[in-house]
């Protein structure tokens, strides 16, 4: 698998820093978010990033374009309405990625490039997805923002925001297949414009695999008040490797 889905349209209605620029670009431990993760998938052994932009567009994209990871081919796609929810922004990448499977990440999303690996190697059965979940117990804050995952024999059988009793937190990264797509459209056509109303669908046909991210570090930058955790994520690992050096 050497392609990868980045959702980079949003606005971040939340994110207020003073500035009207994506919150990709914000830095987090001196890199830009948006680096952050074309690094990750770059190391990952990613080599085609299907950049789906939306707000700020143009500056995204100049700025994507002159600072991606070596070795890292960029697509973009225009996602017309980024206003609305990221569903859309998954099908406006289709046309590039439509029959190979795929990675498919949230651009706002802080993880450890492990994670992705792991993701990547583990086997898939025909039309699976596989979503990266954390077990671990989360701070209730946290907990209250993240999208939920209830499981039965490692299987996904209902995703969303607010879901209770629930076993996981959704982690923004998936192993995706077309099914995806299609699911997508269903989800679409009947209202629901969520990725998380596509992923619901296949889920109830027993098409997506929960994988644990097993304790790795891993953030979603929606406030200022995540991007402060972001900081602290990023400062642990460094203080971590100088640790074993």
């Amino acid at each position: 698998m050497r392609q990868a889905i980045v959702l980079a349209a949003g606005k971040g209605d939340r994110f207020k820093n003073g500035t009207h620029q994506s919150k990709l670009l914000a830095s987090v431990g001196g890199t830009p978010l948006l680096l952050r993760t074309l690094t990750a998938v770059r190391q990952a052994g990613i080599l085609d990033a299907h950049l789906v932009l939306g707000y700020d567009a143009e500056r995204v994209r100049a700025w994507a374009a002159s600072h991606a990871p070596d070795g890292l081919h960029l697509h973009f796609h225009l996602n017309r309405d980024w206003h609305r929810e990221n569903g859309l922004s998954v099908l406006t990448a289709r046309p590039g990625v439509d029959h190979q499977p795929f990675a498919l990440l949230m651009g706002d999303h802080l993880f450890e490039t492990r994670v992705l690996r792991r993701l990547l190697r583990t086997p898939r059965e025909a039309g699976e997805v596989l979503l990266g979940i954390d077990r671990q117990p989360s701070d209730p804050s946290i907990a209250a923002e993240a999208t939920r995952v209830r499981l039965r024999d490692g299987r996904v059988i209902a995703i969303g925001k607010g879901l209770d009793p629930y076993d996981a937190l959704d982690t923004g990264l998936f192993v995706c297949h077309a099914s995806v797509f299609e699911a997508l459209e269903e989800s679409c056509a009947d209202g629901d414009t969520t990725l998380s109303g596509g992923i619901e669908r296949l889920a109830a046909r027993g098409l997506v695999r929960g994988v644990d991210i097993d304790r790795a570090r891993w953030c979603d930058v929606d406030t200022l008040a995540d991007l402060e955790r972001a900081e602290q994520l990023v400062a642990g690992a460094s203080h971590a490797r100088a640790s074993h050096a």
